[in-house]
């Protein structure tokens, strides 16, 4: 899997910029990174329209409601700028040494990217049903391209942080099996045994007899060596 290759690196090892941009979990923070400026981009610059084209005072377009912009826009920035802070933590994640550390920065991913999942279907269920109930004016009509992009990419901003969420879930759950989170940490000491196998483990069975399965009571025996059963 992707999330394993990224996540199981070799800690404190250097990033490769290429390898690291053509990870699909890099290419989605950039995609969601470019929606979220579009949602708040075009509620900001065009959705402040006058009622009648003349009269100076602007409303938001959605149904003049303005409590629909300023969601947008907060739901907008919010998400701009936690995929700035996310992008910096994928980058340096494998600098990441304390397996702790990276699981609560998994963790973190997970509930960030399920609560702006959360948050961006609310904006869309928002704002459709606000410029639903929108009134086509002259104003509505000149800021109506820019509403239907705010609602568009609202909808594609929901598709997006969900398969974050689906991946940052997948990466804690290959951390729980020691794929994500086990780094060198385990073997820079040279006389630390490796936690995983009892000694010996590596024989395999012979053409004479078969070895018996491993258990606790193999560690008694000397290393690289089995006494076999007549």
């Amino acid at each position: 899997m992707e999330g394993a290759s990224f996540g199981a690196g070799r800690a404190g090892g250097a990033i490769d910029p290429v390898d690291f941009q053509q990870q699909p979990q890099t290419i989605l923070r950039v995609t969601t990174w470019i929606f979220s400026i579009v949602v708040f981009g075009s509620i900001v610059n065009e959705c402040y329209v006058n009622r009648d084209g003349q009269n100076p005072e602007l409303l938001c377009i959605f149904n003049e409601n303005e409590s629909a912009c300023s969601y947008g826009i907060a739901v907008g920035i919010i998400a701009f700028f936690g995929c700035v802070f996310f992008f910096v933590v994928d980058l340096y994640f494998q600098q990441i040494s304390s397996v702790k550390d990276r699981k609560r920065a998994v963790l973190l991913d997970l509930g960030f990217s399920g609560f702006l999942a959360f948050l961006w279907f609310v904006a869309f269920c928002f704002l459709a049903n606000q410029w639903q109930r929108t009134t086509m004016s002259r104003g509505a009509l000149q800021g109506a391209d820019a509403a239907r992009a705010a609602i568009t990419f609202s909808f594609f901003s929901i598709i997006v942080w969900v398969v974050l969420a689906v991946r940052a879930l997948q990466r804690y759950r290959l951390g729980t099996d020691m794929s994500l989170f086990a780094t060198d940490q385990f073997t820079t000491d040279p006389n630390a045994a490796y936690p995983g196998y009892p000694t010996g483990s590596g024989i395999e069975s012979t053409d004479t007899y078969q070895s018996p399965p491993f258990t606790e009571t193999l560690d008694t025996n000397p290393k690289g060596y089995q006494v076999p059963a007549y």
